[in-house]
């Protein structure tokens, strides 16, 4: 992972530990449903924001690297690693 990315990927986990303390809390204090199932879908939503950096991050150097590599089996290996992790995503 580029540093930049790491940087902003481990502000925004950070941020999004925070909202999982923040949801842990206002089921302690028995906060009202619908408010803690809306926080709930701000952490996905955050979650997905932080997936997308570091797949792109992933595209931009690690895939781009096989692609310049020349090397079919590495290309053939990242597009298999990609395929196999928007198979499996919920959106």
């Amino acid at each position: 992972m580029q540093p930049e990315t790491k940087e902003i990927v481990r502000k925004r986990l950070n941020r999004v530990e925070g909202q999982v303390r923040g949801i842990a809390r206002m089921v302690e204090e028995d906060r009202y449903c619908i408010d803690i199932v809306t926080q709930i879908g701000a952490v996905r939503a955050a979650l997905r924001r932080i997936e997308e950096e570091v797949l792109r991050d992933h595209v931009g150097h690690c895939v781009e690297h096989a692609i310049r590599s020349g090397k079919p089996e590495e290309q053939r290996r990242k597009i298999a690693e990609l395929m196999e992790v928007f198979g499996r995503t919920d959106r």
